[in-house]
């Protein structure tokens, strides 16, 4: 099968991995292809290096280098660098990188100013985990830069922040009041994304925030189209269960649009391509649009093999869609 996602972080690359073991336990699914289609509307430009922490956490993740406690950044770490960088006085001190991954964003931002595109050098970083042996291709949404902002009122007036800065430092407990995606106007997509899209037996969303990584994909031009005009199946997985995020600041992305924090509400945001819905068996009562096919299991992704569970029931329903 040739399968597409959509990824934010975290969620999304748990979910990635569980579909990995859920293909090398499968043996029909053997030679099965994934491509993964990034968001890099969390990009940052920190301490002169850029930063995509969506990619690099599917990166680590499926390579096996993720710090698995936090779900982010690198295993084993150290953090010398960053501590030298604050005995300095250099900002942000809200943002910690580590060691390991300092390497990441140099080499990014080495190759980047060689004049390489995010996907050019994304393909290097992907190699250098051994996401093709895997079957593997990591792209981003676009190699345009863009950087999602968030405007806030913290009594003096309505300012933008950058997300991350809303995000890791305010945990987003000051209310949003609108997100803007700076670049998104001058975007387009990578190389590669559209066809993926159109070509895939099955294209799945996993659950990642609906806001600020699915739905910042959904802004790139073009994105959209393709998956209204796809001939395969679109099966999402709920973020949500009874109502709350498993993990992250969904709830608080969602109020900002005006968006109740349920899994039916957060299907309206697909719902003019979705095909198939997971949510959980705690939502299981909960009406779901028209149309939709909803199938309702635990969601939870307490290890690998549950990921799995979860990942193979995604693409089953995309199968079963798919042939009828």
């Amino acid at each position: 099968m040739r399968v597409t996602a959509l990824s934010g972080g975290v969620g999304g690359a748990r979910f990635l991995r569980g579909l990995l073991a859920h293909i090398d336990r499968t043996p029909e699914l053997a030679g099965s292809t994934v491509t993964v289609i990034g968001n890099t509307g969390d990009d940052i430009t920190l301490f002169g290096l850029r930063v995509c922490p969506d990619i690099d956490t599917v990166l680590y993740t499926l390579g096996g280098g993720v710090h698995e406690a936090q779900g982010w950044g690198r295993s084993d770490e150290t953090y010398a660098v960053h501590g030298e960088l604050g005995a300095l006085g250099v900002p942000p001190d809200w943002f910690s990188l580590g060691d390991k991954d300092f390497g990441t964003h140099i080499a990014r931002s080495l190759w980047l100013g060689q004049g390489l595109s995010l996907s050019q050098v994304t393909a290097r970083l992907a190699q250098r985990w051994g996401l093709p042996d895997r079957g593997v291709t990591l792209l981003p949404m676009t190699d345009t830069p863009v950087e999602t902002h968030v405007v806030v009122d913290e009594g003096e007036g309505p300012r933008a922040v950058h997300f991350q800065e809303w995000w890791v430092r305010m945990r987003a407990a000051v209310p949003a009041e609108r997100f803007v995606v700076a670049g998104m106007d001058r975007a387009t997509p990578a190389p590669g994304v559209l066809d993926a899209i159109r070509t895939a037996d099955v294209v799945l969303l996993p659950p990642s925030n609906p806001v600020v990584s699915i739905g910042i994909i959904l802004g790139v031009p073009g994105v959209r189209d393709a998956l209204r005009g796809t001939r395969a199946p679109v099966v999402g997985v709920s973020p949500l269960v009874s109502g709350r995020p498993v993990r992250g600041h969904a709830d608080a992305c969602l109020s900002a649009i005006g968006i109740p924090a349920t899994s039916a509400a957060v299907a309206t945001l697909y719902a003019d391509f979705l095909d198939g819905w997971l949510v959980d068996d705690s939502d299981a009562d909960v009406a779901m649009p028209d149309g939709v096919r909803t199938l309702a299991r635990p969601l939870l992704m307490t290890d690998i093999p549950a990921a799995a569970d979860i990942a193979g029931a995604a693409l089953d329903l995309g199968r079963d869609l798919r042939g009828r």
